[in-house]
């Protein structure tokens, strides 16, 4: 697979994207859609019209990551609701199964512990 650490936040962004964008496109797109700042070591999601190309922009230490991926059948799912977000937050397993072609909408999680960080 990849390996982008578990503990990054992920950020869909549900428009469809130009694929023919790279570094420089994709993170100015990344601060005027997202206004987010893409040197922010998260992962930015896009995918393309037909749904059938994704890209993963990255900021590491000292320079740009870009992961692409073409599928040969098929089509990525967009997460269920998200048409009227310009963004969407995805934990790492949710875009592991949007990447695997696994029906997300039809998956049901067992509860699990979850740490709450207290606010003084």
């Amino acid at each position: 697979m990849f390996w982008i650490p578990a503990h990054v936040t992920f950020y869909f962004y549900v428009q469809p994207a130009d694929m023919r964008k790279c570094f420089d496109g994709l993170s100015g797109l990344v601060k005027s859609e997202l206004g987010q700042n893409p040197l922010s070591g998260d992962v930015y999601v896009f995918l393309n019209r037909r749904r059938n190309r994704i890209k993963l922009l990255l900021w590491d230490a000292d320079g740009f990551w870009l992961f692409y991926k073409l599928l040969e059948k098929g089509t990525f799912q967009l997460p269920a609701n998200c048409s009227h977000l310009t963004s969407l937050a995805l934990a790492y397993d949710e875009l592991l199964m949007i990447i695997k072609g696994i029906d997300i909408d039809s998956i049901k999680r067992r509860p699990r512990f979850e740490r709450h960080v207290l606010t003084a």
